[in-house]
């Protein structure tokens, strides 16, 4: 694939992501604030740039896999150059979990200076990404979604376009996130009424999981609900806190009452109170024991 593609944020995430571009012999080059993260990068094809703007070239394809909107907007928004150096016909691939007004303000930022942006939030956890099992949502201009498409394909199993509206594809991706929290506090609550009741927790799951709920999201969350294992965290409590603000956040600008995830951010916020920030989002169960009056 003769394609320059950068890549900014080796987290979880991004590691596996650009280890799979390079592996494929795509031209990657990636910066990260920490350069030791590039290193097996580096051994696989890629190439490290010392200075973030080093990521781009014009037309060429650069993506952000970051924690949250102030870091997308400071590394690649209107506090950087990097969609000038894109231009012109470069592309924008947006993939972190962002507000939707936050990817239409970028979209309207390169499109300003002769480049594109295109959202790609994913669905997966770090073990996805690795095995390039990632659902990936899109959304953004016709033409530019077509050439990011070999790119996306090294990285996820299906590919899902939500129209030209920049922030299509980041709606998409909070109504999920809101779906998965909803599905943890249902199945904390279920599996705390059966331990009350002297049944095992890990047995209500396996039922659950096998048969009515015989789905990913069941069966894995469930898992570490029902055996209350919540470490290491594949996806942090704190970044389960900024997903719910920001679905509230489109809730209110959308005019639109949403009183599940109120409740499932108080619910972020006391795990938060707790100090439980680097445990698994899972772990907004342990509040539901807790109220339970069980240990």
């Amino acid at each position: 694939m003769n394609q320059v593609v950068g890549f900014i944020g080796l987290g979880n995430m991004g590691l596996p992501m650009a280890g799979h571009l390079a592996e494929a012999g795509v031209r990657v080059r990636v910066w990260n604030r920490s350069r030791a993260k590039a290193d097996s990068l580096i051994t696989r094809g890629a190439q490290w740039v010392p200075q973030l703007e080093g990521v781009a070239e014009a037309g060429a394809i650069v993506i952000t896999m970051l924690s949250n909107d102030q870091a997308v907007k400071q590394l690649a928004g209107t506090e950087s150059n990097l969609a000038s150096r894109l231009a012109p016909g470069g592309i924008h691939l947006s993939m972190s979990t962002i507000s939707p007004s936050t990817s239409r303000e970028l979209a309207k930022h390169y499109e300003g200076l002769g480049a594109s942006h295109v959202a790609a939030p994913v669905f997966g956890r770090p073990e996805a990404a690795a095995a390039r099992k990632l659902w990936i949502c899109i959304s953004g201009p016709k033409a530019a979604k077509e050439r990011v498409q070999p790119v996306l394909k090294i990285l996820g199993q299906g590919i899902f376009d939500f129209g030209e509206d920049p922030g299509g594809a980041n709606v998409v991706k909070l109504a999920g996130n809101f779906l998965i929290a909803s599905a943890m506090e249902a199945m904390a609550e279920a599996f705390a009424l059966a331990q009350k009741n002297g049944i095992d927790r890990s047995a209500v799951a396996d039922l659950f999981g096998q048969t009515l709920f015989a789905c990913p999201i069941y069966q894995n969350y469930g898992k570490a609900v029902a055996q209350e294992r919540y470490t290491p965290a594949g996806f942090k409590l704190s970044l389960g806190l900024k997903d719910v603000d920001l679905v509230l956040q489109s809730a209110a600008a959308s005019r639109m009452p949403m009183p599940l995830a109120s409740l499932l951010h108080d619910r972020f916020m006391t795990g938060m109170a707790k100090g439980r920030e680097e445990m698994d989002w899972s772990a907004l169960a342990l509040g539901v024991s807790e109220d339970a009056g069980l240990k």
